[in-house]
């Protein structure tokens, strides 16, 4: 294949990659393409947060299911660090042979030879790309090398427009929730008002109107209107200001579970270690456990029991319900916990469930703090 060959090749997987609606979308599209176009058996994708960790870190060549076996996900230490911090290409035929391997958590596949490239440009980093062990068995070449560079080239501007991408989203977001807050400010707050009046003043009047029925009416305008205004400081708010527990509390609240179901909760009143935006997304993980046991588990009593220590932000959520085999269990479809790691993923964190029939089902969630 000539050089040209080449390019347009790379142009057609990466244009492929930034075809997709979501940021993590066109990360593990380039994962993908990369070791597709290289041959490898695996490959990966890292993208920095820019506290010496990662903030997202896409995988490809293993299935989910032995992803999820995998002690923990990738600090950014080691030669991924090293990608990072030294920001040009390392490529090494036998990994366990370089100072700065730290080797591979437990049951994390053995891989041997290494090619790894930063996505850099104008001086900023905006990934590492990562691939480890040919397809046919050979070392990595001169050749896979400058194809990989390329590659990261590429992958850069497809990054780039995927973060900006992002962002605008969310900054349209935002104004819309700002605008919605003018609009009940301006509009149905004053309306209400007008109404509380009129009804005051006809009750004034001396109309035959029942006189407990009016104030009963003016005083529910006038909580309509504090609830209003509540709603638009929680629009207009820039950080949410709710600690572990209240947000817990608050999980439980939304799901509205049966009244047979005990509910407790174990959790400091203190701010979560997070950026609000990415404790939103942690609470959804806990949302969805929580969810499973009120609805599939057949449980009389659920405990959420949350701590922050030892550089981790740990949630455990136990039933005492009938249990399953947790060996035999469906990581693709059982109890949603596909979704619940893919989003513990996002933050270096896993998620792991441990069950036996009749004895009930504990699943741990553990997300390292300090970085987001």
């Amino acid at each position: 294949m000539t050089v040209l060959e080449q390019l347009k090749d790379i142009s057609t997987a990466v244009m492929y990659a930034a075809e997709a609606n979501e940021l993590e979308s066109v990360l593990q599209r380039i994962a993908d393409v990369a070791r597709q176009l290289v041959k490898t058996k695996y490959a990966a994708l890292g993208i920095p947060n820019g506290q010496g960790g990662l903030r997202y870190f896409k995988t490809s060549g293993m299935t989910v299911e032995a992803e999820a076996r995998i002690a923990h996900r990738p600090f950014g230490h080691g030669l991924i660090g090293a990608i990072m911090s030294e920001r040009k290409v390392i490529r090494l035929n036998n990994m366990a042979d370089d100072s700065r391997s730290f080797g591979f958590p437990d049951n994390h596949p053995q891989m041997s030879s290494f090619l790894g490239a930063p996505i850099i440009v104008a001086n900023h980093l905006y990934g590492m790309l990562y691939l480890s062990d040919k397809a046919n068995g050979s070392v990595f070449t001169d050749e896979d090398e400058t194809l990989v560079e390329a590659l990261a080239g590429y992958a850069a501007l497809a990054i780039a427009g995927a973060q900006l991408s992002e962002n605008a989203s969310r900054f349209k977001l935002l104004e819309q929730r700002e605008n919605i807050g003018m609009e009940l400010h301006d509009g149905v707050i004053q309306s209400l008002y007008g109404i509380g009046m009129q009804v005051d003043l006809l009750r004034r009047s001396g109309a035959d109107v029942g006189e407990e029925h009016l104030s009963d009416l003016v005083n529910n305008l006038n909580d309509v209107i504090e609830e209003i205004r509540g709603f638009i400081g929680k629009l207009r708010s820039k950080r949410d200001t709710l600690t572990i527990r209240e947000n817990i509390h608050r999980l439980r609240e939304r799901l509205h579970p049966p009244q047979n179901i005990v509910i407790e909760i174990d959790a400091p009143d203190t701010l979560a270690p997070f950026s609000p935006t990415a404790f939103e997304s942690i609470c959804l993980i806990i949302n969805e456990a929580m969810s499973n046991a009120i609805r599939h588990a057949d449980a009389k009593i659920i405990r959420v029991i949350a701590d922050v220590s030892d550089g981790f932000f740990k949630v455990q959520v136990i039933d005492n319900g009938t249990g399953f085999n947790h060996k035999m269990l469906d990581h693709s479809t059982g109890l949603g916990l596909r979704n619940m790691q893919q989003r513990a993923y996002l933050y270096n964190g896993r998620v792991t469930i441990d069950s036996n029939p009749e004895e009930g089902t504990t699943i741990d969630i553990v997300i390292p703090v300090g970085a987001y």
